[in-house]
């Protein structure tokens, strides 16, 4: 195990961003940090993801930044000389992996599949992203797998909310849990950051109980 995975594992929770303006991230990291959350996985869904990431990093040196739906190894290049430490796929893409692994950066490959799971672990890579978590089988599919593969550890991800979360946290077999229900995109382009921080703070309060 690395020191990404320890401090993702630390967190527990991790913010899924997608933005349209780059410039969201500033009040999105500060609202972020008022709550608690020093982390963010910042998506390559938008054109603004690599100034984003690059802003963050300038703004929040001690934030913990990755980025997610990462498609390429040209994309794995891009995001970590643009600040990102960890990097989050949303399938299981050889290429990607394999460059990932080369170059010595983390990534939590996704998956939903037994297959994948193998492909995973002849990588020597443990852990792992299952999505999309609710629509793939949710828990029962991670208890499932868990007799075969039970050095796996899952960040669950896809349908993850303030309901369900405390359910997904109290498994064994999930290390964190990725989502966007506190940072919804709605929220950033209305400006409502102090929302996003009470969610976060929610947020925790749930983990706190379990």
């Amino acid at each position: 195990m690395n020191e990404i995975i320890d401090k993702l594992k630390s967190f527990r929770i991790v913010p899924i961003i997608t933005l349209e303006d780059p410039g969201d991230i500033v009040p999105l990291g500060e609202a972020l940090i008022s709550g608690g959350l020093p982390i963010a996985e910042i998506t390559f869904r938008t054109g603004a993801a690599v100034d984003a990431l690059k802003l963050a990093s300038r703004k929040f040196p001690d934030f913990f930044l990755g980025a997610g739906t990462i498609l390429s190894a040209e994309q794995v290049d891009i995001a970590f000389s643009s600040g990102a430490r960890f990097m989050v796929t949303p399938g299981f893409n050889p290429r990607v992996v394999d460059h990932c692994i080369k170059k010595k950066i983390t990534i939590i490959p996704g998956l939903n599949t037994p297959t994948q799971i193998e492909q995973a672990l002849e990588r020597g890579i443990e852990y792992v992203k299952f999505f999309p978590a609710e629509a793939s089988g949710g828990i029962p599919f991670i208890n499932a797998v868990a007799a075969p593969y039970g050095r796996v550890r899952f960040m669950a991800t896809g349908g993850i909310n303030a309901g369900n979360l405390k359910n997904y946290l109290s498994n064994k077999y999930i290390f964190a849990c990725g989502g966007s229900w506190m940072v919804r995109k709605e929220l950033i382009e209305s400006g409502n950051f102090a929302k996003i921080t009470r969610l976060v703070k929610e947020s925790l309060e749930i983990i706190r109980m379990i």
